[in-house]
């Protein structure tokens, strides 16, 4: 799932612009994975609106992979391109591009779960869905599975997590950007933001487990782990009433080719 395809040649793309503001970046003048996922959530959303599909709000991310290979910074403008990459049967891939007037350059793929808006359950799409979409999909099959191990090891760091009232949306639970900020936490405390100094280009894996709601007793685990040359890695879990809801992989990287990360 986290090839990242490239544009199509023919089918529906969707454009929207918009300008990293103070509220988006780091110490550092970066954008932040939080305000990244809340990007690709709020163009998801106006792409849906704009097509005209039935059911525009029946979706739900299961899984997220970004490429920062060059973080946007802070007042840069940035132009987001989405599209269909991937279909399956109760599930499509969108992939989403966001480049920067500076050169900031994201690259994301996500998961997203089509969903009956009376039981919650995942639903078969819609024929409408095939109209707007499928050409840019040009037959790519995706899936839903998730990747990571939801069970967080003796060697990890823990500690209680404190659910803020703003993580929670319309649905009663987590919104899927506001994880972001788990990651933003493992980030301050295993490898510091620095003023004035760009990050160096990462890759970003989250994966939403089950929904976590209001009143639950949440745990913030981290574990470190070393890759090769001088790059790092963390793996990181949220535990809500001892089940995990979320889990995410963040590396540091070379820059990799957009195309070729797999």
């Amino acid at each position: 799932m986290s090839l990242m395809v490239p544009r199509p040649a023919s089918g529906r793309v969707f454009h929207a612009e918009r300008r990293v503001r103070l509220g988006d970046v780091s110490m550092s003048g970066s954008l932040r994975v939080d305000a990244c996922a809340r990007y690709l959530q709020d163009v998801a959303r106006d792409d849906s609106a704009d097509s005209g599909i039935e059911n525009p709000m029946g979706w739900v991310v299961r899984r997220t992979v970004l490429h920062v290979l060059q973080p946007p910074q802070f007042q840069e403008r940035v132009r987001l391109e989405t599209w269909c990459s991937g279909i399956g049967s109760r599930w499509a891939e969108r992939r989403t591009t966001i480049r920067g007037e500076d050169g900031g350059l994201v690259e994301a793929a996500a998961i997203w779960v089509h969903i009956d808006p009376d039981t919650g359950r995942p639903m078969r799409l819609g024929p409408g869905f095939d109209v707007h979409y499928a050409e840019s999909a040009a037959g790519r099959k995706v899936d839903a599975r998730l990747q990571h191990d939801p069970v967080v090891p003796d060697r990890a760091e823990r500690r209680p997590w404190v659910w803020r009232a703003t993580d929670f949306d319309v649905l009663a639970h987590v919104n899927n950007a506001a994880y972001g900020a788990v990651v933003e936490e493992a980030l301050a405390a295993h490898a510091p933001d620095r003023p004035g100094v760009r990050r160096p280009p990462l890759v970003v894996e989250m994966e939403y487990r089950d929904p976590a709601l209001p009143g639950s007793d949440a745990t913030l685990a981290v574990a470190a782990d070393g890759v090769e040359g001088d790059g790092w890695a963390l793996s990181i879990w949220l535990l809500a009433d001892d089940r995990p809801c979320f889990t995410a992989r963040v590396a540091a990287v070379s820059a990799p080719e957009s195309g070729a990360m797999r």
